[in-house]
């Protein structure tokens, strides 16, 4: 089978959804399948390579570490006729997003889309009312769907959520997989000498990009407070981000900086190692479609203290392999972290097979199988027509990029204002 992935995040970006096309691409190739990946570039990547086409893009954008691809139509078309997919893969409803719904049509074959993300969640990047895009991008996101032949849900909370927004092609339950021997054999005895970790400290790990989206501020508090009764206790931070400056400030303002240990980003073994490293691992996002960041926990043996969101409450199930909690209290969360530190015993034991069991459900080759049953059935059906102009999806798009245009110009406008009566020395108050 030849299959065509588009995304607006691939590798070195890293991210769950990264991740997750890195991750199905390499077991499609595994099991005999030929994939060609169209992504935007990004800094550190590594040169071309026939199976991977990058979009130039403009990095960073607004602060973010995401980039926004500048498709080319003609070169993407030629690529894509030299390739000749029987089915596309698309990871993104809007940029490179509208260029799979075009092959799609265009080629007269299927066109599944994977709905990684709560967009409205990420509203914040961009300069404009951000209630009001919200509103939008829901929209274009509930008809992008309806454009698709199918669409895979990481989770049954987002296959429900898809159902109540509105969504009418079938939905399939597909998780990310991940590499369970990678995260298995990690030595975390290892990296805490490296990184001069005590091996009696208690150590509360997190793994992730570090933005405002990730709920990252109330995290830190809490395990602050964890961090107050443990003289012992220490935070092992793995990820980069804008937040990462809030985070060392909050830990500071608390008299814990000493407690805190920033490695950056870490990928393969060096990942393996850092969860293997940790003795529990804290979670606070409401952003989660899935969370890959909790089943790799779980597979290195770590249990799981998370707030209870979507994609989150499939993976960590209260009492038996971490804690859900459903609120973001500091107190409650610092308990629950005192819960998990504190057991010994049998208690231990069953919680360590607990974790083993649920990990064991997100193997990667498992997972990958299932995707490929459900490409499987699309290629024995007609495709969906896709009328793209004039749907909901394009209606909503053109809004939101309006809105976006418009606001943005405001914005421009008043920012050049104020500078212009800056260098006259007279005072703007924005009336």
């Amino acid at each position: 089978m030849k299959i065509l992935m588009v995304t607006n995040t691939f590798t070195p970006h890293v991210g769950g959804v990264a991740h997750s096309v890195e991750r199905f691409t390499a077991e499609y190739r595994r099991a005999g399948h030929q994939v060609l990946v169209i992504a935007p570039t990004f800094e550190g990547e590594d040169e071309q390579t026939s199976d991977v086409m990058r979009i130039p893009a403009i990095q960073n954008f607004n602060g973010s570490d995401f980039s926004v691809p500048m498709p080319l139509p003609r070169l993407v078309a030629s690529k894509v006729q030299d390739f000749d997919p029987d089915i596309v893969h698309s990871h993104h409803p809007f940029l490179l997003g509208d260029t799979a719904l075009r092959v799609a049509s265009w080629r007269d074959i299927p066109v599944v889309f994977t709905h990684h993300t709560l967009y409205e969640r990420y509203t914040h990047y961009v300069p404009v009312d951000q209630s009001r895009l919200a509103c939008f991008v829901v929209e274009l996101t509930t008809g992008y769907c309806n454009l698709c032949d199918a669409v895979i849900a990481p989770s049954r909370s987002i296959e429900r959520l898809l159902r109540q927004r509105g969504v009418v092609s079938p939905i399939r339950v597909v998780p990310t997989g991940i590499d369970l021997d990678r995260f298995r054999a990690g030595d975390g005895i290892s990296f805490r000498r490296e990184h001069g970790l005590p091996a009696e400290a208690c150590v509360v790990g997190h793994v992730g990009r570090l933005a405002e989206e990730k709920n990252l501020s109330f995290l830190t508090a809490a395990v602050a407070r964890f961090l107050a009764t443990r003289q012992e206790a220490r935070f092992l931070l793995v990820g980069d981000g804008p937040s990462a400056g809030t985070i060392s400030r909050l830990l500071s303002e608390r008299g814990l900086s000493d407690r805190l240990l920033a490695v950056g980003r870490r990928t393969g073994r060096d990942l393996a190692d850092a969860y293997a490293a940790m003795d529990v691992f804290a979670f606070a996002s409401h952003s989660e479609t899935q969370g890959i960041v909790l089943v790799e926990a779980m597979a290195a043996g770590v249990a799981v203290v998370a707030v209870d969101a979507p994609g989150v409450r499939e993976v960590v199930r209260d009492g038996e392999n971490g804690r859900l909690l459903g609120r973001d209290s500091e107190e409650e969360f610092a308990s629950a972290l005192r819960w998990v530190a504190d057991l010994d015993g049998e208690a231990r034991r069953r919680l360590s097979a607990s974790l083993a069991a649920t990990a064991k459900r997100y193997s990667g080759p498992v997972t990958a199988a299932e995707a490929l049953a459900l490409y499987v059935e699309l290629l024995g059906q007609r495709p969906r027509p896709k009328r793209l102009e004039g749907s909901l999806w394009a209606t909503a798009k053109r809004r939101t990029e309006e809105e976006w245009r418009i606001l943005k110009n405001i914005a421009v406008a008043a920012g050049e204002t104020w500078r212009r009566s800056r260098e006259l020395g007279v005072e703007y108050d924005g009336d």
